[in-house]
C-alpha cells in the first residue's frame, strides 16, 4: 500500500480503482464544512453540495473550450500515456470526478493532469501566473465491486444531480454514454 501526506493523508493500495475529485482554486467559501464532528465522508458530501450549486468562485470548466481540453487530457492520460485505466469521469463547472485504475502513482497522475490543463486553461482565459486548481485533491480507493458501480453511477449522474442536464448522456464532458 502506498501512503503519502500533504494536508490530507492518502492511503492507496496497488491494483485497486481510485475515486478522485479535485476542484478549481477558490471554488469554496472560507470556513465551509468546518464541523469537526462530521466524518470525512460527511464532509465530502457537504462539500459536494456546495460545489454542485456553483455559487462560489470560478466556474471556468463550464466554458466548453476549457471542459474539452480537460476531457482530452483525461482521455490522453489513459489512451496514449497509459497512466491509468479510465473507468469513469465527469467534468463539472468547478470540479472533476475520476474513477481510474492507476498504473502510476496517483501523485504523478494528478500532477500531470493538473499541470497540463492549468497551463492551457490559463492561456485560454488570458490569465498568467495565477492558480487554476486547488492544490489538494480527494482520493478514495474502491473496496469492492458494489462500491465501484456505485461510484461510477455517482460520477456519471453528478451533472443530473447538479441540475445541469436531464440525463447523464446529455452532459458532453462525461463518460456517460461513451464506451470506456
Amino acid at each position: 500500500m502506498n501512503f503519502y501526506k500533504r494536508r490530507l493523508p492518502h492511503w492507496l493500495p496497488e491494483n485497486k480503482a481510485i475515486f478522485l475529485t479535485w476542484r478549481l482554486y477558490g471554488s469554496l467559501p472560507a470556513g465551509r464544512v468546518a464541523n469537526s464532528r462530521l466524518s470525512d465522508g460527511e464532509k465530502f458530501k457537504e462539500t459536494e453540495k456546495i460545489l454542485d450549486r456553483s455559487l462560489y468562485g470560478p466556474i471556468w470548466l463550464k466554458d466548453p473550450r476549457i471542459a474539452q481540453l480537460v476531457v482530452e487530457a483525461i482521455v490522453r492520460g489513459a489512451d496514449e500515456l497509459r497512466h491509468y485505466a479510465l473507468r469513469s469521469y465527469s467534468v463539472m463547472p468547478n470540479h472533476i470526478h475520476l474513477l481510474v485504475t492507476p498504473r502510476r502513482q496517483i501523485r504523478e497522475i494528478t500532477r500531470a493532469l493538473k499541470g497540463t490543463t492549468s497551463r492551457k486553461a490559463n492561456e485560454l482565459l488570458h490569465r498568467s501566473g495565477l492558480p487554476f486548481w486547488q492544490d489538494e485533491s480527494f482520493d478514495h480507493w474502491v473496496r469492492d465491486d458494489a462500491e465501484f458501480w456505485r461510484l461510477k453511477r455517482y460520477i456519471e449522474r453528478n451533472p443530473v444531480k447538479a441540475g445541469l442536464v436531464q440525463s447523464p448522456e446529455e452532459w458532453p464532458w462525461s463518460s456517460a454514454g461513451r464506451l470506456l
